[in-house]
């Protein structure tokens, strides 16, 4: 090529053929592009040159001579100089390759010779530790053949000790070190029975130095943790034997070795025996195999798994036939724990007295109470009535600590009078010095008697100007009550609870019977105490007022309560307060149980959560046993007669909801006694707390009503209840309650029938009348007769018949009465017998309203 001067350029050669194309692109984009295109270089082969195309079969020398020589034949742009360069390049790079090839050769093959060498002498040292080890075991066993021959050789001496017997002849001992490599080849190729494990030997170092590397490694793959799953895949980094486990094996394979393999001795166990126990938990008693345990069964022919429980009998047997002692024990025996303590005289500490407040209601019980402790706590109680038992702690003048019990006085709540009564030490007994002794004073009196605890009258409302204590103290003598004025031996005070009048003695009289009794206990023992009361408080969960009467019960102990458990979680004295801990004859709410107990449960307290947890399962499965036996012990010719029974008797359903244990247990048994043989009242269910829907949909099911007794039901409650009709009677006076249940269930009773006699008629004369029958003409004697009235026939004054008047006339005219002095002619409705002298008694009938 040549530019605008006439200069060759260094260029390609041939010019190229332009053209355009046309490219597209996304979103129907195009665009047109100038491309060139050229011409293919053909090498043109020189006249009389071979078919291959310019000296192809040529050798590469001749080539290079011949391009050297010939500048014509050089490619274009290269000079002479640079094509001589690039051919001593390219002889140099065909040399390196001949040279590195031939290195290759020698490597390979040197480590070829390499690899034979090693083989030919990891075979040999194999066959030569396989000969070693062969020749071991051979001695091994040669000694231990000797051993036993010199064992029975010495043996058929008798020689007198049996150390000689048993140990081998001195020629016949093996060399130690020959010994202690047999033990390590054995522990490396795990010749004994009891061997490592797989992964043990795989990691095995079978090297020289193995005791200098095979204790750390082990040490490091202890320290490894846990197994991970690669590892238990491949079979790699299982765990390792102890420590301990391994110089016991090491042990083991020393004495096999000497010949001195000496089984251990079975230990024999004394196994517990429950009346029913689980085939896992026998093995694990006995610390034998749950396998084993379950291949003994089934060789008795029981197919159980170790799962299942099996009775006490077959247990003893499989435990005899391991060799262990069967020690038959009492399922009830997991209340041991909890069983009475003697205490020491030198440990008893005086204690506060626990008084009773009893009497009939509206007394003046609670306004006593309140007038001693300087309080209000009637106002608190609906319509003026103690509803609950209350307990509280009085400080008298001279320093003196009383424990009070308010019980409730009206007879629905004789139950919780009567738990009073057996947790107090003195009884004060109120009566009214203007009403005497009524129904539940007796009540009082026997209750008092029942405990065994003494009691002291207080003669109330002395103020009051219908007053007559002598009344009330020769009303007592009737109850064998008698009292100091009258030379007996019941103190007796009169007081007055609106003015104060005479409660200074009454605590000097209390004073005084406290010291007689000497009530003392042990405030360092495990405490015991009674649930007085118990509910279910919605922000508190299960509350109980217990009344601790031995030990002191603290903060954070575990007790046991009845069928519930617990642990203390705060304690709440009579005031309010959050208290640390509760001495004997104190008072205080318990927090922290994990279900209702029931008032009057024993609270004791116990060392381990699962000590408390086996009582409470244990009591709570006696109760469920007993449930169940009494339902099932029915014969069916009871089921017979009481469904014979159930149709006779009408009943009312109810549901009933108390705050409090003790309420709901009373209004039951109050529910219980109202009724007779043709009406009752039946409580579906009864508990403590909100009234829930499960109340409703009960009540729904059965058409009852729901009592709420000082409760109220929950938002889903009400609506559930406005949606399916239930009707939600509230209460908080039981007398209320009572008397409107009184009233549903006198709804139930059948009217009462009565028969009033109008008048009589005497039969004159008999007639035959057509298509009529028999017609008696009557005289009426007394009374009246009336044709809708019902009438009987007498006949020597025996009734023959009681019927209806079918036809009533006076003369010839239907009439609808006669009056006494009249004749007229009846006639009766299906029967004809009738004769002359019969007597017709005349009645109405009228249905009379019953009430209970």
């Amino acid at each position: 090529m040549s530019d605008k001067d006439g200069k060759k350029t260094l260029g390609l050669g041939g010019a190229g053929r332009s053209g355009q194309v046309k490219q597209s692109f996304s979103h129907g984009r195009t665009k047109n592009v100038v491309v060139e295109t050229k011409r293919k270089r053909v090498v043109v082969p020189k006249p009389g040159a071979a078919p291959g195309a310019a000296g192809a079969d040529k050798p590469k020398s001749s080539l290079v001579s011949k391009h050297a020589g010939d500048p014509s034949r050089r490619p274009a742009g290269i000079s002479e100089a640079e094509m001589e360069r690039r051919l001593k390049a390219l002889a140099a790079a065909k040399a390196r390759e001949v040279d590195e090839a031939a290195a290759r050769e020698a490597e390979e093959k040197a480590r070829e010779e390499e690899r034979e060498r090693r083989r030919a002498e990891a075979e040999a040292k194999e066959r030569e530790d396989r000969e070693r080890e062969e020749a071991l075991k051979a001695k091994a066993e040669e000694d231990a053949r000797r051993t036993r021959e010199a064992e029975d050789k010495t043996r058929r001496k008798d020689e007198p000790k049996k150390e000689t017997a048993k140990k081998p002849a001195a020629p016949a001992a093996p060399d130690q070190a020959a010994i202690e490599a047999a033990a390590a080849r054995a522990e490396t190729k795990g010749v004994t029975a009891a061997g490592p494990r797989k992964t043990d030997r795989d990691r095995a170092d079978r090297g020289p130095d193995r005791d200098a590397r095979g204790k750390g490694a082990r040490d490091d793959n202890r320290r490894a943790g846990k197994l991970s799953l690669n590892q238990a895949l491949s079979g790699e980094g299982g765990r390792q034997r102890s420590l301990a486990a391994m110089k016991r094996k090491q042990e083991r394979t020393r004495q096999k070795a000497m010949g001195q393999s000496v089984r251990a001795e079975k230990q024999v166990r004394d196994v517990q025996l429950p009346e029913t126990i689980v085939v896992q938990e026998l093995a694990n008693r006995m610390a034998e195999r749950a396998a084993d345990v379950v291949k003994s069964l089934m060789k008795m022919g029981m197919m159980v798994s170790m799962n299942q429980a099996i009775d006490a009998d077959t247990a003893q047997l499989v435990i005899e036939e391991f060799g262990h002692n069967a020690v038959r024990v009492s399922d009830a025996d997991v209340e041991q724990v909890i069983a009475d303590v003697e205490d020491k005289a030198e440990d008893l500490q005086p204690r506060p007295p626990i008084v009773t407040i009893m009497g009939h209601v509206d007394h003046g019980k609670t306004s006593l109470l309140d007038a001693i402790r300087n309080a209000n706590i009637v106002s608190g109680e609906a319509g003026g009535i103690t509803q609950h038992i209350g307990a509280y702690q009085v400080q008298t003048e001279s320093g003196a600590t009383l424990t009070f019990l308010d019980t409730p006085g009206h007879a629905a709540f004789t139950s919780m009078r009567a738990r009073g009564a057996n947790v107090t030490d003195i009884v004060v007994l109120v009566v009214a010095a203007d009403d005497a002794v009524m129904p539940q004073t007796v009540e009082a009196i026997n209750h008092a008697r029942a405990a065994g605890v003494p009691m002291i009258v207080a003669i109330n409302k002395v103020d009051k100007p219908a007053a007559d204590p002598d009344k009330v103290r020769s009303a007592l003598l009737h109850q064998e009550v008698i009292v100091e004025k009258l030379s007996g031996d019941v103190q007796d005070v009169e007081v007055s609870a609106k003015t104060g009048q005479g409660l200074d003695e009454l605590l000097e009289a209390i004073a005084l019977q406290s010291e007689i009794l000497e009530l003392n206990a042990n405030p360092a023992r495990a405490a015991q105490g009674a649930v007085i009361e118990a509910q279910l408080d919605v922000g508190r969960g299960p509350v109980a007022t217990v009344l601790v009467q031995n030990g002191t019960l603290r903060r954070g102990d575990i007790f046991v309560v009845g069928e519930q458990w617990g642990k203390v979680r705060a304690l709440i004295n009579d005031k309010g307060e959050r208290v640390d801990e509760a001495a004997p004859s104190v008072p205080v709410e318990v927090l922290g149980l994990n279900g209702t107990p029931e008032a009057g449960d024993v609270l004791n307290v116990v060392e381990t959560e699962a000590q408390a947890r086996e009582i409470a399962d244990y009591r709570m499965q006696q109760a469920k046993d007993k449930r169940a036996a009494a339902g099932a012990a029915v014969t069916l010719d009871q089921m017979l007669a009481k469904a014979k029974a159930d149709q006779t008797v009408a009943e009312l359903p109810v549901v009933v909801k108390a705050d409090v244990q003790g309420s709901a247990e009373a209004i039951v048994q109050a529910l219980e006694k109202v009724g007779n043989d043709e009406v009752r009242v039946r409580v579906l269910h009864y508990g403590v707390g909100a009234i829930t829907e499960s109340d409703i949909g009960l009540a729904e099911a059965s058409k009852a009503p729901v009592i709420g007794f000082n409760v109220r039901a929950n938002a889903p409650a009400r609506s559930s209840a406005n949606q399916k009709g239930v009707e939600i009677r509230y209460y908080s006076v039981i007398y209320d309650l009572m008397d409107d249940i009184k009233a549903a269930a006198s709804g139930l009773l059948s009217a009462e029938v009565r028969e009033n006699f109008i008048g009589y008629a005497e039969i004159r004369e008999v007639f035959k009348v057509t298509g009529v029958g028999k017609v008696a003409g009557c005289l009426v004697t007394e009374g009246v007769a009336r044709r809708s009235a019902g009438v009987r026939l007498l006949r020597d004054n025996v009734v023959i018949h009681e019927g209806t008047l079918k036809t009533l006339k006076r003369f010839k005219d239907e009439v609808k009465e006669v009056q006494s002095g009249q004749e007229c002619g009846m006639a009766f409705e299906n029967y004809d017998d009738i004769r002359q002298g019969d007597v017709i008694e005349i009645f109405e009938r009228e249905e009379v309203e019953r009430t209970l």
